[in-house]
């Protein structure tokens, strides 16, 4: 069964009451209706039809005809066709200006918390972090049914995975790394878009058992409902597909564009739609196609982007972003829905990312002093006592430390067993390996503050 939007009955309505509306004494109160339903949330018909206070006497379906003209009316078009040949378009929102001025200033370049420079050395930090946070939450989307502990841990220890759903995360996170290291200055096409595919489907399968590949005539692929199987989207076919893809690599490599600018995070976000609709493999699509967002805008120079986990924001809210796709496809391909969906999980990303930079700037200041004077830790060893503190039932080893701060195996040993020999942890030897678990002496450091 395939999922369709409720729509208004619109044949009902008179040509002379639209006119008499746009007419009325009320009109100031109408377009103020209209412009509340475009922002702060840029509303369908199924809550707009409910959305209070409405004007008096003006029907609901009129006041969405109303909607409807305007936004068509000051729309933009978009390379992105749908099978019929007709193009996407999307509204620029009066507060996108205000985002993407604070957006250049904050992630184009360098973030505010890296002018201090107890920032700059936490910078590694902080990437990691972010991109251990997307893989493991972008593979959650699709289906991975690790815990993000237990994933973290996999990802630190460098644990080999131990199952399908541990390995899509493994491989999520090793295609983000390779990003920024190989793939973010390529240009982008079949052979590029197929090799980050195959590294986010190594060692699984698709839903048919087999190896994920680009699909086939033979191949029909639905996104639907995990709960009661209903269809909300059908991959278009692989004819079309393959069209469309040459259009597809040429907007990402910024050729379709001429005169008309797209500010990059519009097109990133484009791109991530474009993709998830064609949906050209059997498997990984979700995942490729919010990994394309971020290969755009390290390849624009956005690289504080990765230090957002976009999809662990998205995750907390499945259902929106699904009907974000719906809107966008069913709503005449108005790809605002899932432009200013987007734009709210990168602003939330923001915030909480600078909650985070906070958090630990204070934790820093509360013990830098006394393990420096009294023990003299290094920055490393800080911050193994402040991760400890934030997470008492966590556990650390020399694979781990070397993972995260990228030092050579003597130096780690060293940072572990400084931190033993004073108390701050302790090892136990399970298997091959030794883990370090903090003792009650971290908790007593964070008291005194």
């Amino acid at each position: 069964m395939h999922y369709k939007l409720k729509k208004p009955n619109l044949n009902k309505i008179k040509k002379e009451e639209f006119s008499e509306a746009l007419l009325n004494k009320k009109k100031d109160e109408i377009f103020d209706f209209v412009k509340k339903s475009n922002e702060p949330e840029y509303l369908y018909w199924d809550k707009v039809q409910y959305k209070k206070p409405m004007p008096k006497n003006i029907k609901p379906e009129i006041l969405w005809m109303i909607i409807k003209f305007i936004r068509e009316s000051s729309s933009l078009s978009t390379d992105i066709k749908d099978i019929s040949d007709k193009n996407f378009k999307w509204h620029k929102l009066p507060s996108y200006e205000a985002f993407f001025h604070n957006l250049d200033l904050n992630l184009g370049g360098e973030l505010a918390i890296t002018k201090k420079e107890s920032d700059i050395k936490n910078k590694q930090k902080f990437i990691s972090r972010g991109i251990m946070e997307e893989a493991i939450a972008s593979s959650q989307l699709e289906g991975a049914v690790t815990s993000r502990q237990v994933a973290k841990k996999m990802i630190k220890e460098g644990r080999k995975p131990r199952n399908e759903s541990e390995q899509m995360i493994m491989n999520n996170y090793q295609t983000m790394l390779a990003l920024e290291e190989k793939y973010r200055d390529k240009k982008m096409g079949m052979e590029l878009l197929s090799e980050l595919q195959g590294m986010i489907t190594k060692n699984t399968v698709d839903g048919d058992g087999k190896i994920p590949m680009l699909r086939t005539a033979k191949d029909l692929i639905y996104v639907a409902d995990r709960s009661n199987g209903e269809i909300y989207h059908t991959a278009p076919d692989i004819c079309f597909v393959k069209k469309e893809l040459k259009n597809f690599f040429k907007f990402a490599n910024d050729g379709l564009e001429g005169d008309h600018f797209i500010h990059p995070v519009i097109k990133a976000i484009m791109l991530h739609f474009w993709l998830g609709f064609l949906h050209p493999f059997t498997d990984g699509n979700g995942r490729l196609a919010r990994l394309l967002f971020y290969w755009y805008l390290l390849k624009h120079d956005y690289w504080a982007f990765a230090y957002l986990p976009i999809s662990a924001i998205i995750k907390k809210s499945p259902v929106q972003y699904k009907m974000a796709y719906v809107y966008s496809e069913q709503d005449d391909n108005d790809l605002t829905y899932f432009i200013d969906y987007n734009i709210k999980k990168i602003k939330q990303a923001m915030v909480d990312f600078q909650n985070y930079v906070e958090t630990q700037s204070k934790n820093n200041k509360e013990i830098n002093k006394e393990v420096k004077v009294k023990y003299k830790f290094n920055e490393r060893q800080i911050q193994v006592l402040q991760y400890f503190c934030g997470d008492p039932d966590e556990r650390t080893n020399m694979k781990t430390h070397i993972n995260i701060f990228q030092v050579a195996k003597m130096t780690a040993i060293k940072d572990l067993r400084e931190l033993e020999g004073n108390g701050f942890l302790t090892a136990q030897k399970e298997g091959r390996n030794v883990f370090y678990y903090p003792t009650e002496k971290i908790n007593e450091l964070f008291k005194k503050k």
